[in-house]
């Protein structure tokens, strides 16, 4: 597994699929999974493209270190470690593809370096969400967030593979769609790699640095027509996300210059797992824009 030269301490696993020179492309997963869940999307898309899946900081094979998460694991500094990746590549021009926090770490990098990007292909979470965010259905939903904050997450789930299995098996199955089923082989993998001692505590760092969806739509201000995204963005957004209603997507247009949405019907949160014939397609589209 290749990985990458150091950033702030943290070097990247991972995967690259295709041929180098074809139109290129970085896949960014979401919590609570790691790059494999990119995996049937990159298949799509290798015959055609320069595919490069990396894991996240704290996540999967990525360097995970006893660090202040606001300096260490936040949106900022999970996007640097992404464009020193793709710098470091020679790669530009890129779709930046992402779900989850790896849709957050995406518009972040279209934000920082949008000139290493052609196009953005993302699901939710998006901005435009504000004080909605506080709703009775919302607050429902996203309580795991809050938990993510306390040392009682720490002794509860990190290093117990039974309760790290059981956490991780509640989110694949409350937030995926109707017509989905994770497999046991697969929440066995992903358990496997969140019950190794401190994996747990780091994959949840990115909350615990502000980047979860209840503090950054609390905290978001509406940027001046300049300050927008410019990289042109679709978002894919799925009929069946529990945390994200599609009526929440009315207010992209005061946060990207370029963007569009696409409704994947059937699908939940974990789109690029659940639909990822969809996600290569929107990938491909983007590219030959």
């Amino acid at each position: 597994m290749p990985r990458s030269a150091a950033l702030d301490g943290f070097q990247l696993a991972y995967d690259r699929h295709g041929e180098p020179g074809a139109p290129p492309v970085v896949l960014l997963h979401g919590w609570p999974g790691d790059r494999t869940d990119m995996a049937a999307v990159a298949a799509e898309l290798a015959g055609t493209h320069d595919v490069v899946v990396p894991d996240l900081r704290g996540f999967g094979g990525s360097d995970r270190h006893d660090r202040d998460p606001a300096d260490a694991y936040g949106a900022a500094a999970q996007a640097a470690s992404v464009a020193a990746l793709l710098d470091e590549l020679g790669l530009s021009d890129v779709v930046a593809g992402g779900y989850d926090v790896g849709s957050r770490v995406a518009q972040q990098l279209a934000g920082d370096r949008p000139e290493l990007l052609r196009a953005l292909v993302v699901t939710p979470p998006a901005p435009g969400v504000g004080q909605r965010i506080l709703e009775p259905d919302a607050v429902r939903e996203f309580w795991y967030q809050a938990f993510h904050q306390l040392d009682l997450a720490e002794e509860l789930v990190d290093g117990d593979a039974r309760a790290v299995r059981a956490y991780l098996r509640h989110f694949w199955t409350h937030w995926s769609g109707p017509g989905f089923v994770p497999g046991a082989d697969r929440i066995e993998a992903l358990a496997a790699g969140y019950a190794a001692p401190g994996a747990f505590v780091a994959s949840i760092a990115w909350y615990r640095s502000g980047g979860g969806a209840v503090a950054r739509s609390l905290a978001e201000t509406v940027p001046g027509p300049d300050d927008r995204i410019g990289v042109p963005t679709t978002f894919l957004w799925p009929e069946h996300d529990p945390l994200f209603p599609r009526a929440w997507s009315d207010r992209l247009g005061e946060f990207f210059t370029d963007v569009a949405v696409t409704w994947v019907d059937g699908a939940g949160h974990f789109v690029p797992v659940e639909a990822p014939a969809d996600f290569a397609a929107a990938v491909a589209t983007a590219a030959r824009r």
